[in-house]
């Protein structure tokens, strides 16, 4: 698999948590709505189509530095492709996005002014619906939503809470949110004073709101975070979790430091290592992470005689020790003849028969 890079991307300047925004967007508004999670909301185009989950903590977000212009707030963008950028949990989708297809699909007014505000045909939204995936999003994030007024679209600037449940695109980007199938589209950035309108949850900080800016290719599979227990999980895109597995390669930053200060994960940050990945060992008893040297029992003491050197000879094995002599004169041993041996018997010679 591909190593997505995890780093900010280029940041957008705006008036309190306002993001980047596209040619076609609508003008910025005065208005910031604080959407929960769960919430669905007035104006919804279908029933809430979120499946229930078991909720999760957050990881922390860098807070965003202060507009060089002053007067604002530069949000973090993150690629649609980063790792981590999004949740979920394994084999199972965050969205039914069946029901939500047969709704939206209905020649009813919600289907066609839903049709309307994600710039596909009606005819087309059930093949729209199907080719997106499921998640979760991990961080609180700045973005277009769309609801039903007056018989039309009305498109307003929100916050999506951290938890909600959305359908991206296969450039990693926020298309619908689940709860009331609002299309999402990406943020613009305020023309005048932003008034937050809605209750802030406990986690909420205007500076800490991301954006997320769609990859500049297709993302073949988004690697997500499991809100179950922090492994990852890897989903090919336009699938519901049915194909979900573990990646071949794990990515290159821990899923708890997606959203850090760029510092942690950027080039001259220490290897990180994943969130079901322990650090690597030399093995055996009381040893030591990689690159540090386990702590030897008896420091002084050789576990080996290390060979000489090449330069040296070995050593040499003692010669024999010499023959004393033998004395001469009166003291000289006796000489004996020499005898003869007689034959080594043959019992086959003998004339014995074997028989």
């Amino acid at each position: 698999m591909q190593r997505l890079s995890v780093a900010a991307a280029t940041a957008c300047v705006g008036l309190l948590a306002a993001g980047c925004g596209g040619t076609d967007a609508p003008p910025g508004p005065e208005e910031l709505l604080l959407q929960p999670s769960s919430a669905r909301g007035a104006g919804a185009y279908a029933p809430s189509a979120a499946v229930p989950a078991p909720a999760f903590a957050p990881p922390a977000v860098a807070a965003a530095p202060a507009s060089p212009s002053g007067g604002g707030t530069t949000l973090r963008t993150l690629s649609g492709a980063a790792p981590g950028l999004y949740g979920g949990l394994p084999e199972r989708a965050s969205c039914d996005v069946p029901a939500l297809t047969r709704h939206l699909s209905a020649d009813r007014a919600e289907g066609r002014a839903f049709a309307t505000a994600a710039e596909v045909e009606h005819g087309d939204v059930a093949a729209f619906l199907r080719g997106l995936t499921p998640v979760v999003l991990r961080a609180d994030t700045r973005i277009t939503g769309h609801r039903l007024a007056d018989g039309g679209n009305r498109a307003h600037q929100v916050v999506l809470q951290a938890g909600t449940a959305v359908l991206v695109d296969h450039f990693g980007a926020p298309r619908v949110r689940c709860a009331d199938a609002s299309p999402l589209k990406p943020p613009v950035p305020a023309e005048r004073a932003v008034v937050p309108r809605g209750r802030p949850w406990d986690r909420y900080r205007p500076d800490q709101a991301i954006v997320v800016k769609p990859a500049e290719q297709v993302v073949s599979s988004l690697l997500l975070v499991s809100t179950a227990d922090g492994s990852w999980i890897e989903r090919p895109s336009g699938t519901g979790g049915e194909e979900d597995a573990r990646p071949e390669v794990l990515p290159p930053v821990a899923a708890e430091e997606v959203f850090a200060d760029p510092a942690l994960t950027g080039p001259d940050a220490g290897p990180d290592t994943g969130p079901d990945q322990a650090p690597e060992t030399s093995g055996g008893t009381g040893s030591a992470p990689v690159g540090q040297a386990p702590e030897a029992p008896f420091p002084d003491v050789p576990v080996y005689d290390p060979l000489p050197p090449a330069d040296v000879p070995p050593p040499q094995p003692d010669a024999a020790p010499a023959p004393e002599p033998v004395p001469d004169g009166p003291d000289a041993p006796p000489v004996l003849p020499d005898v003869p041996l007689p034959p080594a018997s043959d019992p086959y010679a003998s004339g014995y028969s074997h028989g």
